[in-house]
């Protein structure tokens, strides 16, 4: 029930959720099986509601959005980490660190899964909740003290990882997407 409220709080109190998160010390995996890989399938899942709305929308068309949004969201967690890990290698030195490291990717992708499912939950593609993307950066801004990122260094960790949190999902799913017939 733990990992639902630190969710929660990540999203509607950034500071406090990181600060919460931190306490509770739940491990990644742990947040992986318990939200993060139930919000994929859930999502893959929403991908089906818009043929109640839409009866142009086939159940194959259906099926391949949400293997290519569940893939999508998948793959992205695995090459943010690796190229984020990259950029800032000091962030992955001691298990601890990975670890916080690790959570501060899974929980803002979990933010965008949310987001995602939203919008596959609404009959219009409804401009609100695309706009909700753009709380990201503060999140990610909120984070760095969770990760003990260097203050000289915040402003440009924000960026990357931002565009790296947003950029990589909407890339890949274009990506993919090509390959949907």
């Amino acid at each position: 029930m733990s990992i639902w409220r630190n969710i929660f709080c990540v999203i509607t109190a950034p500071k406090y959720g990181w600060e919460l998160i931190n306490e509770t010390n739940i491990p990644t995996g742990q947040v992986m099986r318990g939200a993060y890989f139930p919000l994929l399938c859930l999502l893959a899942l929403s991908c089906f509601v818009p043929m109640i709305y839409d009866r142009t929308i086939s159940f194959s068309t259906s099926l391949m959005t949400g293997i290519v949004m569940f893939s999508t969201f998948f793959i992205s967690y695995f090459i943010i980490v690796y190229l984020l890990g990259g950029f800032y290698p000091e962030l992955v030195k001691t298990e601890g660190a990975t670890a916080r490291f690790n959570d501060f990717i899974l929980y803002n992708l979990i933010f965008l899964v949310i987001l995602s499912i939203l919008r596959n939950l609404l009959p219009s593609d409804f401009t609100p909740v695309r706009l909700l993307m753009v709380y990201l950066p503060w999140m990610a801004y909120r984070g760095t003290d969770h990760l003990f990122v260097k203050k000289e260094k915040v402003p440009k960790f924000v960026v990357i990882s931002s565009a790296l949190l947003l950029g990589l999902p909407i890339a890949l799913s274009a990506l993919l997407g090509l390959l949907v017939i």
